[in-house]
């Protein structure tokens, strides 16, 4: 009797080790897929990236490895004349730039006050009015921003000036200016929300002020979050085209004054590339390698200073 006992419990036994030892084999199995999907997704992502750098690189570096065009007249030259086989994106290039750092001279201090206003000033209830706002803005199509600016910006711009038309870089940097200000704010909350509250707690213990503990405490420590947030606002104005399109009156041609017409880089894309064939089509994927430069230099620096900060 105690022999059959102890022979039924260790084939209960046996049974739980067989059945533990399935379950064991099924969660590596699991694990094991699960971690090649992870792999294979992660792969893709990197894949997609080198094949579009590769393939706007190589349209776009065809004209000078293989057909005798020089670089750096293409990016010194100040006439584009597709007609007469003349291509320079100095005009362009010039464009962009002054544009990007108008709309951050404007979007900037704009953003970074409200979300300090957002996260440290307002009250609840004006959260629930200012937040829906800032959330309703990033959601707007760009080409709604044009709109508004063709619409609103754009004839103001003629009045007050008293200008034969208003589509001019100023109309493009108030655009610009406008659409950046949902990644900044948003990013830049997070950012000092992120601060610990004993950095501001202890600031107030030692006497300091409300807006003194912000501007000496909070905002230095959040300093590589609002960083992040400028360097996602200038690549939102750099890369804006479908509301640049229709506010920056579209000429190319180096811009003397804040009310000339101008034609950035994303513009001079897409506003050709519909109709362009051979050497006109090469030069504006030239025209894309030029602008992912900008975007590359654009997140060196932004590694660098991000370093700095958590230094």
């Amino acid at each position: 009797m105690i022999n059959q006992e102890v022979t039924n419990k260790n084939q209960i036994a046996t049974k739980d080790k067989n059945k533990s030892g399935k379950s064991n084999n099924r969660k590596y199995l699991i694990e094991n897929i699960s971690s090649k999907v992870f792999m294979i997704s992660a792969s893709i992502s990197v894949i997609s990236l080198l094949l579009i750098i590769g393939f706007v690189f190589y349209k776009g570096l065809t004209p000078f490895l293989f057909k005798g065009y020089s670089f750096m007249e293409f990016l010194t030259g100040t006439d584009w004349l597709p007609s007469s086989d003349e291509f320079g994106v100095a005009p362009m290039i010039i464009a962009s730039l002054i544009a990007t750092i108008g709309s951050l001279l404007i979007g900037v201090p704009i953003g970074i006050l409200t979300a300090v206003f957002l996260s440290e000033i307002a009250p609840k209830s004006v959260q629930k009015i200012i937040l829906p706002a800032v959330e309703l803005l990033a959601g707007i199509p760009s080409v709604l921003y044009g709109l508004f600016g063709l619409a609103f910006i754009v004839p103001n711009i003629q009045d007050l000036l008293n200008l034969p038309k208003g589509q001019s870089l100023l109309a493009v940097i108030l655009v610009l200016s406008i659409m950046m200000l949902p990644t900044i704010i948003s990013v830049s909350q997070t950012a000092i929300k992120a601060v610990p509250k004993a950095y501001k707690e202890g600031s107030l213990a030692l006497g300091a002020s409300k807006i003194e503990t912000i501007f000496k405490v909070i905002l230095p420590a959040a300093k590589s979050g609002i960083l992040a947030a400028v360097v996602l606002g200038i690549g939102r104005a750099i890369g804006e085209t479908m509301a640049v399109i229709l506010v920056a009156g579209n000429s190319p041609v180096i811009p003397s004054s804040l009310v000339d017409s101008v034609r950035p880089l994303t513009t001079n894309i897409a506003l050709e590339m519909g109709y362009a064939f051979g050497t006109h089509q090469e030069m504006l994927f030239a025209t894309g390698v030029v602008l992912f430069m900008f975007i590359l230099i654009l997140n060196l620096v932004l590694r660098r200073l991000t370093n700095k900060g958590e230094q």
